[in-house]
Order: C-alpha cells, then structure tokens, then sequence
C-alpha cells in the first residue's frame, strides 16, 4: 500500500522488503564474518566518495549540472552499500555482490 501512494505522488524512490518465512541457518549465523570482506572494500569506496563529492560539488557549482560519470559512481556506491546493509540487518538472504552495479 505505501508503495502505491508513493507512486501517485510522485516522489522517485521506493522501498520494498518481502518477509522471508525461511533463512539459511548457516549464513545467519555466520554473517556478520561474510560481511568483514564487503565493509572493507566499502571502506575505501567510501573515502573515494567523499572526495568525489566534494569535487562534483564544485563541477555543479560552476557548470550548473552533476557530471555523469561521478554521478554513475556515487549511485555503484549507494546501491553496494545498501546492498550490503540488507544483508547485514537480515532483510534479504542473497549474499550482495562485490559491484557497483
């Protein structure tokens, strides 16, 4: 329902999670260890993004507009890490890949 009534209003992002009745036992409980490997990449991912944002917020400032290619990355990087913290937080049971796609 809330899904709907963000589609009539207009606002551009959705949220969806579907309850999952069964998880795998075994990538629950190891987890928080199949996520080491991911925090640590993003990490770093995550320091190129502050320094792209601070350089695109001058590229917006002069121009008028986000260049593509910085644009493309920070969303890679918003996508990965929401990805990521689904997982994390046991919304979904697939394992995220390591993409910014």
């Amino acid at each position: 329902m809330s899904e709907q009534k963000a589609a009539l209003s207009g606002y551009p992002i959705t949220f969806g999670a579907e309850y999952q009745p069964k998880m795998s036992r075994l990538t629950t409980f190891f987890r928080f260890l199949l996520v080491i490997p991911h925090s640590f990449v993003l990490y770093f991912i995550a320091i190129a993004a502050a320094v792209i944002t601070f350089i695109a917020w001058w590229a917006i400032l002069f121009t008028g507009k986000y260049p593509k290619g910085m644009y493309d990355f920070m969303v890679g990087f918003m996508r990965w890490q929401t990805r990521v913290n689904a997982y994390m937080y046991f919304l979904t049971d697939k394992h995220p890949p390591y993409s910014l796609d």
